[in-house]
């Protein structure tokens, strides 16, 4: 995208992002109403597409590698297989507006892992906000009509292995020092072969319902098509990141919330109430609050840094 100026650049990368986010939701949905493709094999495929992915990454000069010992990435790439399954499986149980909600909760549960795992101290006014979080996805999924156990079991082991794995990425990348990308670069094959010698234990390999079974064309298309996107998703978050500040980047994440949530109840016909509106509206409104003070304390730490004779 050199030919574009920067402001094109951004927008297009952007676009992107908010394209493959959405898509990988709805396209993955879709595999599990309407083909009943097995879970675990399918995050074998994006895990296996992600790393031929970086792998070509590499070779063409986008990042560089850095060697890395297996047993300093086998906790992550362990954290990694468990909260890409467990999503997976709660947007298989819950409806989108549950499963999207329930992804809320992953802001309070790092908070209190930091807390209590880590000694670190957050202000009240950030521990306030975590309240309207908790209480809007409680409301949604006391109100959901299509309210899953099994679901919001999927839901909660999601949240709590993805927010382990959020804080062990940030420690990592910081001890390691590595971006994501090279990180994501030696987890994604380690990944893979974890899920590999698993998969036969839960799923079928051949026949009805086998990754190898009797797929139609559309249906093989549409699980390779996931798995490029989710490798999409991936990269441009890297982008994202590296080329917008803090503020534009929550933003746009505060906006994806909001078209994945219309985008389900629309395209997947979910019934919605009023009280699950509300515990929508509570929780957007608790995560705009986190959000919030969360820049003004880092804009308000460059401040004194800068003043710092």
């Amino acid at each position: 995208m050199g030919w574009l100026p920067e402001r094109g650049r951004l927008a297009a990368g952007l676009l992107a992002n908010l394209a493959a986010s959405i898509c990988i939701v709805f396209l993955n949905k879709w595999l599990y109403v309407h083909t009943g493709f097995p879970n675990l094999s399918l995050t074998l495929v994006h895990f296996a597409v992600t790393w031929l992915g970086l792998y070509a990454c590499q070779a063409l000069g986008v990042f560089a590698p850095k060697r890395l010992r297996p047993g300093q990435v086998l906790p992550l790439a362990l954290s990694f297989c468990g909260f890409v399954v467990f999503t997976n499986l709660s947007l298989q149980s819950n409806t989108i507006g549950t499963y999207q909600l329930a992804k809320a909760m992953t802001t309070p549960v790092i908070v209190l892992i930091q807390t209590a795992a880590y000694g670190k101290t957050f202000p009240a006014r950030i521990k306030l906000t975590l309240v309207p979080i908790t209480l809007g996805v409680f409301l949604n999924s006391y109100y959901d009509v299509k309210f899953n156990l099994l679901g919001m079991v999927f839901a909660s082991l999601g949240v709590l292995v993805t927010s382990l794995y959020q804080v062990w990425v940030g420690a990592k990348q910081h001890e390691l020092q590595v971006n994501s990308m090279q990180l994501l670069y030696y987890q994604a094959p380690m990944s893979c072969g974890m899920l590999l010698c698993v998969v036969p234990f839960f799923e079928p390999l051949f026949g009805e319902g086998g990754i190898f079974g009797p797929w139609t064309l559309s249906a093989v298309l549409m699980v390779l098509l996931s798995g490029i996107i989710a490798f999409m998703v991936n990269l441009s978050i890297y982008w994202i990141i590296g080329n917008t500040s803090p503020v534009t980047y929550n933003m746009f994440g505060h906006f994806k919330f909001c078209i994945t949530l219309m985008g389900g109840y629309l395209l997947f016909k979910d019934p919605l109430s009023i009280n699950q509106g509300f515990g929508i509206a509570c929780t957007l409104f608790g995560i705009l609050a986190y959000t919030h003070f969360k820049l003004s304390e880092q804009e308000g730490s460059k401040s004194r840094l800068v003043q710092r004779p």
